[in-house]
């Protein structure tokens, strides 16, 4: 099944529901509101991701280079976990909802990764922090808000396109 023939199937399979709410996607549900309930929703799984690889890595013993891509390889893991949870739930089948979480939200993990590590790598002392550290938890929860303000213009764009979180929105009612 194609990424197109799979949102277009997750968009017809709920029609009644999105008419409901009006939520079309890329007509009048691209505002900031939903651009920023996209964002969070995005960065819940990052964030998971991210303190587990940090978790991990950390207590492997771990330099800061693979702790770090560890935590972003799992962002990206429970960042396409949480959107295919509910587009499975919503009846798409495994390989068509796995397609649907690829194209909505790729964008939107790539710029919140580049943001949020962009900002642990420039704040002084974040990277040899330890987790018992106030300077750790301090620094990622700098990070993630600088991650949401980042990424939330980029999903507001996409989904004014109807793309990115459009084509899954009505799964996250």
């Amino acid at each position: 099944m194609s990424y197109e023939h799979a949102a277009h199937t997750a968009h017809t399979a709920d029609t009644a529901h999105e008419h409901g709410h009006g939520h079309g996607h890329g007509q009048g549900g691209s505002g900031w509101a939903m651009a920023a309930q996209a964002t969070l929703h995005c960065l819940t799984g990052c964030a998971i991701g991210e303190i587990l690889g940090m978790l991990i890595g950390t207590a492997l013993g771990w330099g800061n280079v693979p702790t770090m891509l560890l935590a972003i390889a799992l962002a990206f893991v429970f960042g396409y976990s949480l959107t295919m949870r509910g587009v499975l739930r919503a009846g798409l089948d495994l390989r068509a909802a796995l397609k649907v979480a690829l194209a909505a939200d790729t964008v939107s993990i790539i710029f919140m990764e580049l943001a949020d590590n962009g900002t642990i790598l420039v704040f002084p002392g974040a990277m040899d922090a330890m987790l018992d550290d106030a300077l750790f938890w301090v620094s990622l929860a700098l990070s993630f808000v600088v991650a949401f303000t980042v990424t939330t213009p980029v999903n507001k764009w996409l989904i004014g396109r109807g793309k990115g979180h459009a084509v899954v929105h009505q799964y996250h009612h």
